[in-house]
């Protein structure tokens, strides 16, 4: 069937025209319409094909609908008024669908948010802007203090890899800049960073950290020494293992390592996924390691089709045992990280805003602690876990879930844990622009390290030689 999505000339339609394209059940495209009754585009629709429908998207609500518009037959338009739309973009898209007879999607929402946060800017003056800030307990900072490290924490929303260590007996968090920055990955001397299109490689310079000013207040310097272009593979988890680095191609739905050649290496992918393609069919994102192998993935979904974990997401995710390819646990809301810490396995129910203690054997989950927030990264020092939380104020992928309808305002940032008890210890909040979390990295035995970013002067005059 085709659809028109039509306006007034001026009238920007290109974004719900996007929203509707994402069902394959329909044809879109746009047109402009002004108030004449013989105006070429009525005419057009009006004996374009049998079932060509119509979607007017109206200005405001005081605009009148095209006298050439409502010539047409009944059941062929529909009339959505864009300031409504922007507000209630679910409930909108719901009526469209049910009157173009289509299935609803979540991921329609996408396009419309977009253009409401763009609405929202213009009518600030210009570009939503909220600093970079952040709160934290008095023991957050002495539990770091306690485990004698520092945290990596990256938000690919705001484009920013976090460091969070401490100054001066209290919390500071560093912000600094790669493009849409995902997966961490820690080893001795060296941080692996997924992002949009490229895994970085940093490696710690100790000469270089003893002369940053003032002397001797950094005890590390990670500088990017390599990159290596995989392409918008959607990466998520990154690990080592086996002396190599492991990655989520989430794109691909598959677990794949690196080499000189190639965008990357496709190593293992769940056996209900027939064909490596960019389609994102289980929405596969998390590793564990365990014995210096990858040994558990997470996936939201069991899916072949593309995107197809999107429906079932609430309820649909599992664990599965890389080793073996079968399913260890099932009935998982959007799980993410799992981790293996103290001979126990670790994984977050993210849509439940939960970290829990998984048992592959008996194919279960315990829940530790149950947090306010999308629980999405996680690391541990000792006897404490720290997990991100995200607000996940996009409804296009997060709506719909337990977290969602839990009372109370969700939080960004890194919450710790107790493990022990489940009892939070302390918790460093994001304010402002800052609204998604997705990986928690700990710096071992780093107090107060440097991070290098591409561009960055001390990049530039920083050398390695042998």
């Amino acid at each position: 069937m085709a659809v028109f999505v039509a306006g007034a000339p001026g009238i920007a339609t290109a974004f719900l025209a996007e929203s509707l394209a994402t069902s394959r059940a329909i044809a879109v495209a746009t047109v402009a319409i002004d108030g004449a009754r013989d105006d070429p585009a009525r005419v057009f629709l009006d004996g374009a094909l049998p079932d060509t429908r119509c979607v007017f998207l109206a200005a405001d609500a005081g605009e009148l609908t095209p006298p050439g518009l409502d010539a047409l037959a009944p059941g062929r338009w529909c009339r959505v008024e864009r300031p409504r739309l922007l507000a209630e973009p679910s409930d909108e898209l719901q009526r469209v669908c049910r009157f173009l007879e289509i299935a609803y999607d979540q991921a329609m929402l996408g396009p419309v948010e977009r253009a409401g946060r763009a609405a929202r800017a213009a009518a600030a003056g210009g570009e939503l802007r909220t600093p970079l800030t952040s709160a934290s307990t008095p023991s957050f900072g002495e539990t770091l203090e306690r485990t004698a490290g520092s945290l990596l924490i990256s938000t690919y929303q705001t484009n920013r890899l976090v460091c969070a260590r401490i100054r001066d007996g209290a919390v500071n968090t560093h912000f600094r800049t790669y493009d849409k920055p995902m997966g961490i990955a820690v080893a001795p001397g060296r941080i692996a960073l997924g992002t949009r299109n490229e895994v970085w490689d940093l490696r710690d310079m100790p000469r270089v950290a003893a002369q940053i000013e003032p002397a001797g207040s950094h005890d590390a310097c990670y500088l990017p020494r390599r990159r290596h272009v995989t392409g918008d593979i959607a990466v998520h988890d990154l690990a080592f293992a086996g002396g190599e680095l492991w990655l989520v191609a989430t794109a691909f739905s598959c677990l794949a390592t690196l080499d000189d050649t190639h965008s990357f290496v496709p190593r293992w992918r769940p056996p209900f996924i027939t064909a490596l393609a960019p389609e994102d069919r289980c929405h596969l994102n998390g590793v564990a390691v365990i014995d210096d192998r990858p040994a558990y993935v997470t996936a939201v979904g069991t899916t072949d089709e593309p995107g197809g974990w999107r429906p079932a997401k609430a309820g649909g995710g599992v664990l599965i045992d890389v080793g073996s390819s079968q399913v260890a646990i099932a009935g998982l809301s959007m799980p993410h990280s799992p981790r293996w810490h103290q001979g126990r396995l670790w994984l977050l129910e993210s849509g439940r805003g939960t970290l829990c203690a998984a048992d592959p054997a008996a194919g279960t989950v315990e829940i530790v602690a149950e947090l306010p927030g999308f629980t999405r990264g996680l690391a541990f020092a000792g006897q404490t876990a720290f997990v991100g939380l995200s607000q996940i104020r996009e409804s296009a992928t997060f709506g719909e879930l337990p977290v969602t309808r839990r009372p109370g305002e969700r939080q960004c940032g890194v919450w710790a844990v107790d493990l022990g008890t489940g009892a939070v210890s302390g918790f460093l909040r994001f304010d402002g622009l800052v609204q998604e979390i997705f990986d928690v990295a700990v710096l071992h035995r780093r107090r107060f390290p440097e991070i290098g970013e591409p561009g960055d002067p001390l990049t530039g005059r920083a050398y390695a030689l042998p």
